[in-house]
Protein backbone atom coordinates (compact mmCIF):
# COMPACT_ATOMS: atom_id res chain seq x y z
CA UNK A 1 0.00 0.00 0.00
CA UNK A 2 1.43 3.34 -1.03
CA UNK A 3 0.85 6.60 0.79
CA UNK A 4 0.61 10.01 -0.81
CA UNK A 5 2.90 12.70 0.55
CA UNK A 6 2.26 16.43 0.43
CA UNK A 7 4.67 18.05 -1.99
CA UNK A 8 3.05 21.50 -2.17
CA UNK A 9 5.55 24.31 -2.57
CA UNK A 10 4.17 27.46 -0.87
CA UNK A 11 6.42 29.80 -2.84
CA UNK A 12 4.69 28.99 -6.14
CA UNK A 13 1.04 29.18 -5.04
CA UNK A 14 -1.67 30.21 -7.53
CA UNK A 15 -2.31 33.47 -5.69
CA UNK A 16 -0.64 35.61 -3.11
CA UNK A 17 -2.28 37.00 -0.03
CA UNK A 18 -2.43 40.78 0.15
CA UNK A 19 -0.49 42.56 2.82
CA UNK A 20 -2.34 43.77 5.89
CA UNK A 21 -2.00 47.34 4.60
CA UNK A 22 -3.53 46.41 1.22
CA UNK A 23 -6.33 44.42 2.83
CA UNK A 24 -7.12 47.29 5.21
CA UNK A 25 -7.22 49.77 2.33
CA UNK A 26 -9.48 47.47 0.34
CA UNK A 27 -11.89 47.25 3.28
CA UNK A 28 -11.85 51.04 3.68
CA UNK A 29 -12.59 51.50 -0.03
CA UNK A 30 -15.45 49.01 0.18
CA UNK A 31 -16.88 50.78 3.23
CA UNK A 32 -16.71 54.16 1.49
CA UNK A 33 -18.53 52.80 -1.57
CA UNK A 34 -21.14 51.19 0.66
CA UNK A 35 -21.70 54.46 2.58
CA UNK A 36 -22.04 56.47 -0.63
CA UNK A 37 -24.49 53.93 -2.03
CA UNK A 38 -26.51 54.02 1.19
CA UNK A 39 -26.59 57.82 1.18
CA UNK A 40 -27.75 57.81 -2.43
CA UNK A 41 -30.51 55.32 -1.69
CA UNK A 42 -31.52 57.37 1.35
CA UNK A 43 -31.80 60.52 -0.74
CA UNK A 44 -33.92 58.75 -3.36
CA UNK A 45 -36.24 57.46 -0.63
CA UNK A 46 -36.38 60.88 0.99
CA UNK A 47 -37.26 62.53 -2.33
CA UNK A 48 -40.10 60.04 -2.89
CA UNK A 49 -41.38 60.59 0.65
CA UNK A 50 -41.28 64.36 0.21
CA UNK A 51 -43.13 64.20 -3.12
CA UNK A 52 -45.81 61.99 -1.61
CA UNK A 53 -46.41 64.29 1.36
CA UNK A 54 -46.35 67.36 -0.88
CA UNK A 55 -49.00 65.76 -3.11
CA UNK A 56 -51.17 65.05 -0.07
CA UNK A 57 -50.81 68.65 1.14
CA UNK A 58 -51.68 69.95 -2.35
CA UNK A 59 -54.77 67.74 -2.42
CA UNK A 60 -55.85 69.04 0.99
CA UNK A 61 -55.41 72.62 -0.23
CA UNK A 62 -57.60 71.83 -3.23
CA UNK A 63 -60.24 70.29 -0.99
CA UNK A 64 -60.10 73.38 1.21
CA UNK A 65 -60.58 75.73 -1.72
CA UNK A 66 -63.44 73.66 -3.16
CA UNK A 67 -65.29 73.32 0.13
CA UNK A 68 -68.54 75.23 0.61
CA UNK A 69 -68.31 74.90 4.39
CA UNK A 70 -66.08 77.49 6.01
CA UNK A 71 -64.90 75.42 8.98
CA UNK A 72 -64.04 72.44 6.75
CA UNK A 73 -62.05 74.77 4.54
CA UNK A 74 -60.25 76.25 7.56
CA UNK A 75 -59.35 72.85 9.00
CA UNK A 76 -58.15 71.48 5.64
CA UNK A 77 -56.08 74.60 4.99
CA UNK A 78 -54.53 74.48 8.45
CA UNK A 79 -53.74 70.78 8.18
CA UNK A 80 -52.22 71.23 4.71
CA UNK A 81 -50.00 74.04 6.06
CA UNK A 82 -48.96 71.91 9.05
CA UNK A 83 -48.16 68.96 6.79
CA UNK A 84 -46.14 71.18 4.46
CA UNK A 85 -44.17 72.70 7.34
CA UNK A 86 -43.42 69.33 8.94
CA UNK A 87 -42.43 67.84 5.58
CA UNK A 88 -40.04 70.71 4.91
CA UNK A 89 -38.47 70.49 8.37
CA UNK A 90 -38.15 66.71 8.25
CA UNK A 91 -36.65 66.51 4.78
CA UNK A 92 -34.25 69.40 5.42
CA UNK A 93 -32.97 67.76 8.61
CA UNK A 94 -32.68 64.35 6.93
CA UNK A 95 -30.76 65.80 3.98
CA UNK A 96 -28.36 67.54 6.38
CA UNK A 97 -27.68 64.20 8.05
CA UNK A 98 -27.05 62.49 4.72
CA UNK A 99 -24.38 64.99 3.66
Amino acid sequence: MTTKTDTTDNSTSAFTLPSVKDATQGIRDLNERWLESSKSAGLVTLDAHEKTLTSIADFEKKVASDSQVEWVSAIATTHAKLLSDITTSYTTAARDLLK
